[in-house]
């Protein structure tokens, strides 16, 4: 069963995903952080610097940072390519995957509220 979101409903579905978010879930990951992390835990790796940069349209060094800000709050980490000695990937871990598992339920959660109130 397909279900379509109005605009409005999609943008209501986020505000009530993200206000639980910020109450429940540390750290409190900026737009830029959450993109990078989505993509490393819901692409296929590996995931490099300048692999992520160019996904997202971005400068390698605002990556840099974000990842700085991720790898310090322990949701990924990043390691010296195996295969390339000059490139570094990023990983996922443990702890970021429980954080996106929990953005997840928040998400699912808002999901079923909205198509309620549709209903």
């Amino acid at each position: 069963m397909e279900i379509r979101l109005s605009a409005q409903q999609a943008l209501n579905l986020w505000r009530i995903a993200l206000s639980r978010a910020v109450h429940g879930l540390e750290p409190d990951l900026s737009a830029r952080q959450m993109a990078i992390l989505l993509n490393v835990y819901l692409t296929p790796a590996p995931h490099t610097v300048r692999g992520l940069a160019f996904k997202l349209g971005l400068a390698k060094p605002a990556v840099t940072r974000a990842l700085d800000r991720l790898e310090a709050a322990g949701l990924l980490r990043r390691a010296p390519d195996r295969r390339d000695g000059r490139s570094i990937v990023v990983e996922r871990t443990v702890k970021g995957a429980a954080f996106l598992g929990e953005f997840g339920n928040y998400v699912s959660e808002a999901g079923q509220e909205v198509v309620a109130a549709a209903a």
